[in-house]
């Protein structure tokens, strides 16, 4: 399994593909599965369109409207909005690796998902 350390300055999704890719390179697989984890509870792991940056600014409203902080949250540390985020989008992806190349749609990218930053945040690709 390869970690990777990205330093996070707000909240935003950050392409991770590039690296992903670079890790099922160095890694031989022709044929299996790659998965990507996140090990953090306010933040996520997710696939989707990177070629408009305007859909990363359409999901991050989506998000803040569907999870807006609320003075009701008990959590001590005040972001109980990121962590209903964070279990929403999910703290995986599994993706098909034929050829050694990852099985990603034409205007799909993968990303890690930031909802508490700005932070010092590691994630991990395992080829299996």
């Amino acid at each position: 399994m390869e970690q990777f350390h990205l330093n996070t300055s707000r909240e935003n999704f950050y392409n991770i593909t590039a690296s992903v890719r670079e890790s099922v390179r160095k890694s031989g697989l022709q044929d299996g599965l790659c998965l990507v984890y996140c090990p953090h509870t306010t933040a996520g792991i997710t696939i989707n369109e990177n070629t408009d940056p305007d859909v990363v600014s359409d999901l991050l409203l989506g998000l803040e409207k569907a999870f807006p902080d609320q003075p009701e949250f008990r959590h001590m540390e005040g972001n109980s909005a990121a962590h209903l985020k964070a279990s929403c989008v999910g703290s995986s992806v599994l993706v098909p690796v034929e050829k050694g190349a990852l099985c990603l749609g034409t205007w799909q990218g993968i990303y890690f998902c930031e909802f508490d930053g700005p932070r010092h945040r590691t994630y991990s690709v395992k080829m299996l």
